[in-house]
This record gives structure tokens, sequence and C-alpha cells, in this order.
């Protein structure tokens, strides 16, 4: 309502009709006296004065007026200033009212979401951020920052120590679920893929932490689970022989961990399995040669196919060297001439006079020829 139509209803209430008093005389009749010579002398009253007609009014902040349209006019005024005023705190509360409602429901999403990734332990952090954070970069600084955040992404911050770049939570979530896939598709023990309290796992952070992608990952997973583990027991006899620092029970652990360099991994797997390959035939052997071996550039595959060879003629080549006071013949010399290593032609030589003297002695061919060496059995020098 316009300040002038307030004005003229406070006016039409409060205006009153105010006349004056009729005027009485105080001098009392007195009966005619027809004679009126004799009637006394009456002097008149005094005028009394009228009562005043002008009227005081009084606004409800104290002021007075005397015009009756100013002052409605007035009042008018501070009731359309405090009806204002009353306005505009109703709207101020109820946009506090609707932001602590957004702010609850913001949560509420947030919760529903995090919890579908199986992150319900951080919704008591991410409320109170919410809830106390009024801008979303401030929620998600305060959110990283949280206890309940870093331990559950523990690997983001040792990934940054480390000299990478960060990455997002969706990554790091994503990059998680392939490595668990991995271990279960290798079979592994759930052990290693199972999650502490605040659902992270250790093998996890440290593969984020050093930016293991899930290749690497699962090549790492062979070389423990497959090269080692399911392969013959002489490869993992092997490994325990010539590392002793990596148990039975530690090997997946060792493999898996980024701290241990892959390509130091595979150079223990490959002696291991060379050197497994040794025992397998019945032969001797150490880390030390079985690592020569491997940087000769013998596999597994031939070192199993060779072992065999130089198990079934070693024995008898010894024997004839004795017979002929020849120098001894040697897994090293046998080693040498068939997988073509320094020495291979002194040690040809060696096998040939042997076999040579042999052959001159009874006929026929020889026990200890290259393709063959298949006599008598031995395993050792």
């Amino acid at each position: 309502m316009a300040i002038e139509d307030k004005a003229r209803e406070i006016s039409s209430t409060t205006k009153r009709a105010v006349a004056p008093a009729p005027f009485t005389s105080s001098v009392p009749k007195t009966p005619v006296n027809q004679n009126i010579d004799k009637a006394p002398v009456i002097e008149p009253n005094p005028v009394i004065p009228l009562a005043s007609t002008e009227r005081i009014y009084t606004a409800s902040d104290g002021q007075t007026f005397t015009d009756q349209l100013a002052y409605a006019t007035y009042e008018a005024s501070l009731m359309a200033t405090k009806d204002a005023g009353l306005a505009r705190q109703r709207t101020a509360s109820e946009a506090l009212a609707q932001t602590a409602a957004d702010k609850v429901s913001g949560y509420d999403l947030l919760y529903s979401e995090l919890d579908k990734l199986g992150l319900g332990d951080l919704v008591s952090t991410i409320k109170d951020t919410i809830i106390n954070s009024d801008s979303k970069s401030e929620r998600i600084i305060k959110l990283r920052a949280s206890e309940s955040y870093q331990n559950r992404f523990a690997g983001m911050k040792d990934r940054i120590k480390n000299g990478f770049n960060a990455i997002d939570e969706a990554t790091y979530l994503e990059l998680e679920d392939r490595y668990t896939s991995i271990m279960q598709n290798y079979g592994l023990p759930s052990n290693y893929y199972a999650r502490d309290n605040n659902r992270a796992n250790q093998n996890f952070n440290l593969a984020i932490a050093n930016n293991i992608d899930p290749v690497t990952f699962e090549e790492r997973i062979i070389l423990g689970q497959d090269r080692v583990l399911k392969s013959n027991p002489e490869v993992l006899q092997a490994i325990k022989q010539f590392f002793p620092e990596i148990t039975d029970g530690d090997i997946l652990a060792y493999t898996i961990n980024p701290k241990n360099a892959l390509e130091d991994i595979k150079r223990k797997v490959s002696t291991a399995e060379v050197g497994g390959a040794a025992l397998q035939a019945g032969l001797k052997t150490s880390a030390a040669r079985a690592g020569e071996l491997v940087a000769g550039g013998v596999d597994k595959k031939t070192a199993q196919g060779v072992s065999q060879q130089i198990a079934g003629g070693l024995e008898r080549g010894s024997q004839l060297a004795s017979i002929y006071n020849e120098d001894p013949y040697t897994q090293t010399g046998a080693e040498n001439e068939l997988y073509g290593l320094a020495g291979a032609t002194e040690a040809g030589k060696k096998r040939k006079k042997i076999t040579g003297l042999e052959q001159a002695s009874f006929g026929g061919q020889s026990g200890i020829t290259s393709s063959a060496l298949s006599r008598d059995r031995a395993g050792a020098y």
C-alpha cells in the first residue's frame, strides 16, 4: 500500500469532529416583576472562554504533530519502513535456511555416491567440510588434507614425493580395480589384494606411489607367480638357495614391491630358472655360475636341454680322462662347449681327444659326444 493511501487510512481512523460546548449563562432566572421600579439591578457574569479545539497527534516513534494529514503521512512512512525491514529479515532467514538445506542435500548426494565406491568412511569428514565451507575449492582442499582422506589415498602423497604428477581420485580407484583383477586372474591369495579399515591396500599404494602401470604390475605378478611358484620345484629351490633374502612366503611380495627394480627381479628369476634346470638334471650349480650363463644368453628352455645332455655324459667323461691321464672333463667345460661360451673351443678339443682315445681303444662311438653324452649319469663334477 502506498504511503498516501496509508495516510488516508490513518487519517480516517483518527479524525474526530470537535464542536464547542454551548454557552450557558450562570444568571438565575427571576420571575418578571411587573413593578419594574422595584426590580434589583443585576450585573452580568464575565465571559468564559471556549475550550481549545487544537489536537496533538503522536507518532509511534514519539514525534508529535498538530496537522492530522502530516501525522498520518509520517506514520505511514514509519510503518512502510518497518514492513520493509521485516521483509528483508525474512528473506535473509529464508536464504540462510536454504543454504543450509542445500549443504545438507549436497552432503546426502555425495555420501550416496562415495558409499557406492566403498568410501563411506570419509562421509563424516565430508559432511563437516560441506557444512563449514562455502566454496567448492575450499571444500576439496580441506577434504584432501583430512586424516581420513590421507589414509584412504596414501599413495597419492608419496607419488608426488617421488616426483610423479598427481592423479585424481577416479584414476586412483580405477588403478586399484585393475590391480585387483590382475591378482585375481593369476590366482593370488586374497590377502594380497584385501583392503584395510580405510579401504586401502599397501601393495596398491606402493604401486601408485611409484607409477607402476597395470601392464608392468602384471609382469611382476607373472615373474613371481608363473615363473617361480607355478614352475618346476627346482626353480623355487634355486631361488631360495641363490637369494636367501627371498623366502617362500615373500616371493610374490618381493616381485610386486616397486622398491625392488623390475630388471633385478627378472635377472634373479632367470638365474633361478637356469640353476633350477641344472638341479633338475642332477647337476650342481651356484648363483654365480647360473648368473654367468644368463649373462651369456642362456634361458630356461635351453638350460633344460643342455643340462640333460651334460648329466648324461659327465661321469663317463671324467672316468675316461682319469683312465688316459688327461685333464679332468668337468661340468664347466661341457657347459662352455655346449652353450658356446668363452672356452668352448678348448673344451671341445679336450672332449674330442678323450673320445678319440676311447674309440681307438674300443672302437665305435664314444659315450661323451656332444650330440649324445648319454652314457652313465652322475651329479658331481
